[in-house]
């Protein structure tokens, strides 16, 4: 529809048929995708089953079935965050149960039945070991406090007894066990605090001996300032992987004690390890992989000829791509492009024709409501630039008023150490097809840049993250695109720490929302997980040593520069960052009497699982913007009480 025949309404309160509820509800979330043959199987969460996490197969010509039924969820907690919870062999699924930590088998039949549990354990990254009829997987010990934890590689037998055996302990962590064709060498990843592993991880392999215990383990790649990415056993006995010893991500081989590069590029071939079970590649025969990368923002898929060094990329639709698997003439992965919401996608290697299997939502939007994402690049720091993707308002029946601009609500992505891209995410339309323009942000330390670009957060969390958010802001508002006097943040985890941060140390923006946001890093540091129990020593400095420099970056210690409202949204069962963190920041906001709304959901962890919950967050986030910028608006929201507004 053209823009003359659109109706005219103030930015920011336009309705839209992108709804909360329809987010919520036809929404799923993909784990990790298995291959058997021609078979695809892949785990599937729901948020209106509460976030239950099921598993799905999808035989050659056949409906996509449901294997799992409730109670059951297929998931881990290892590392808090789990993944690579189930494997399959020959239509027999073993997996472990997200409610128990123990491990279960299904038959199929579709019998379920216990194989092994522990009170204190979880399993995550679990490998079938055919030869010796048992399963290796990656343990985790819990202990009295979250940092009492012990992480190893072990074995659980699968016998009428089953016992679990530890065959290599010691370090902090472990991931990525992968054995080769015959069985008889095992391949895995460790590293140790206070690295994660996209810092420095170790690639180790070994013999396995008569016994079943590893035998001559010998670190064959990896170190300092080197991280390995999904070591996965080749057609020709090569064990494969992707390295940044190059400053990028690209796939190597290790073969007769020698490493080589398989293709150079500029470009990453993996991705932050935050879960178990990560795969951007797949072997196709002795001589190809076919292998997603990520360059500049944008993913592509190419088929690389290891032994000539160069790649044909598969021309696909695709501007996001992750989970990549190779079956005997087919890949699976899944798949977004900038109109359709990530789905698990079928290609046939010879005709590279592709097909749908499974889309990660119900609600398809109408191209006319979509906003396309637009590559930007912007001056930071010294000489330096940051990255992003801007969305303008976009509404099939709405237009704004010619005199006056959007405003603009810019992210910030979680991790710190992720990335965002330019493929269709209904939660950034749900703002633009009401008339706000989005600023998604690559800040300076996301991957898919290259590592110098992810190591310039090093030391500067807090600072250079927070300076390209607000940069960023400025850079539009100077171009005209958006209303300079209407700028607004929002962004969960290490997100929220950005936004509460842009909102303490600066004043260019109105408001905004932290998610499971972070206001005080020294009880970050105190009070985490294992897993990221020394996360922040690289981003900011080694605790207790930098301990004022933890401080000198709180948001909680320097509210008294707050001169702006925000809402926090947080779950009540999150132990990444506790809601302690929430309320202090609420208490301090209602003290000084600026706008502040808070709204705490009932069995949620670090992020939401729950239809009804991830509904709420979004409908009472809209009705907090429009309440602090007063914009009116016909639409019927689950609103909140905003104080001191």
């Amino acid at each position: 529809m053209p823009d003359q025949q659109k109706t005219i309404s103030p930015y920011g309160g336009w309705a839209s048929p992108i709804t909360a509820d329809m987010i919520a509800a036809g929404s799923r979330r993909f784990g990790n995708i298995a291959t058997e043959g021609d078979t695809v199987y892949w785990v599937e969460s729901r948020p209106a089953e509460k976030g239950r996490n099921t598993l799905m197969c999808k035989m050659p010509g056949a409906a996509a079935e449901e294997l799992i039924p409730a109670p059951h969820s297929v998931g881990s907690r290892v590392h808090e965050y789990g993944g690579a919870a189930f494997v399959v062999d020959d239509s027999i699924v073993w997996f472990s149960d997200r409610g128990d930590g123990g491990i279960y088998r299904r038959d199929s039949d579709g019998i379920i039945s216990p194989v092994f549990q522990a009170d204190d354990m979880r399993f995550a990254d679990i490998q079938l070991d055919k030869e010796r009829n048992r399963l290796i997987v990656i343990g985790e010990r819990q202990g009295d406090s979250a940092h009492d934890v012990e992480n190893f590689l072990a074995s659980i037998t699968l016998d009428a007894t089953p016992q679990m055996i530890v065959l290599r302990e010691g370090n902090d962590f472990y991931a990525s066990p992968s054995l080769n064709a015959d069985s008889g060498q095992l391949a895995w990843l460790e590293w140790q605090h206070p690295d994660m592993p996209w810092d420095a991880t170790e690639l180790w392999l070994a013999d396995i001996a008569a016994d079943g215990q590893l035998s001559q383990p010998r670190q064959i790649a990896g170190g300092q300032a080197e991280s390995v990415f999904q070591p996965q056993w080749g057609k020709n006995d090569q064990l494969l992987f992707s390295s940044d010893r190059s400053g990028w991500w690209n796939l190597h081989a290790y073969q007769d004690g020698q490493v080589e590069n398989l293709y150079e590029l500029d470009a990453e071939f993996a991705l932050p390890q935050w879960v178990f079970g990560m795969s951007v590649y797949g072997v196709e025969s002795e001589q190809s992989i076919i292998s997603a990368y990520h360059q500049q923002g944008v993913w592509k898929l190419c088929r690389v000829y290891m032994s000539e060094g160069r790649s044909e990329v598969i021309s696909l639709p695709f501007c996001f791509l992750d989970q990549v698997r190779v079956g005997e003439s087919k890949a699976w992965f899944f798949g977004a492009t900038a109109t359709q919401p990530l789905s698990l996608i079928e290609l046939d290697l010879e005709s590279l024709e592709h097909e749908v299997v499974r889309m990660s939502s119900d609600a398809v939007p109408d191209p006319a409501d979509v906003a396309l994402a637009q590559p930007v690049s912007f001056p930071v720091g010294d000489d330096e630039q940051s990255h992003g993707f801007f969305y303008a308002p976009q509404n099939a029946r709405l237009v704004g008023p010619e005199d006056e601009k959007p405003p603009l609500i810019v992210m910030g992505h979680g991790g710190p150490t992720a990335a965002t891209d330019a493929s269709l995410v209904l939660k950034t339309q749900f703002w633009t097809s009401r008339g706000f323009a989005v600023l998604d942000v690559n800040y300076r330390g996301s991957t898919g840049f290259g590592r110098a670009y992810r190591e310039s957060l090093n030391r500067r969390w807090g600072l250079a993250d927070v300076e390209d958010c607000v940069s960023g802001a400025l850079w539009l508002a100077e171009k005209g695109w958006v209303d300079r006097e209407r700028l607004l943040i929002r962004g969960g985890s290490a997100g929220g720490f950005t936004v509460l941060a842009a909102l303490t140390f600066y004043d260019e923006f109105r408001a905004g929302a932290s998610l499971y946001g972070i206001g005080d890093l020294e009880a970050l540091a105190r009070d985490t997980h294992k897993f990221e129990a020394h996360y922040l020593d690289r981003l900011i400095g080694p605790y207790p040593e930098d301990r004022q420099t933890y401080l000198d970056r709180s948001p909680l210690y320097f509210t008294d520069q707050l001169s702006v409202g925000a809402i926090f949204i947080q779950g009540d069962e999150d132990v990444v960052v506790p809601p302690e963190q929430a309320e202090k920041m609420v208490e301090a906001l209602r003290e000084k009497g600026l706008p502040v709304a808070y709204l705490l959901l009932e069995g949620e962890g670090h992020g939401f699982r729950q239809a009804a919950n991830i509904s709420r967050a979004l409908e009472v986030e809209l009705d907090f913007y429009r309440q602090v910028l007063e914009i009116h608006s016909d639409e019927a929201l689950k609103g909140i009480a905003v104080e001191n507004i």
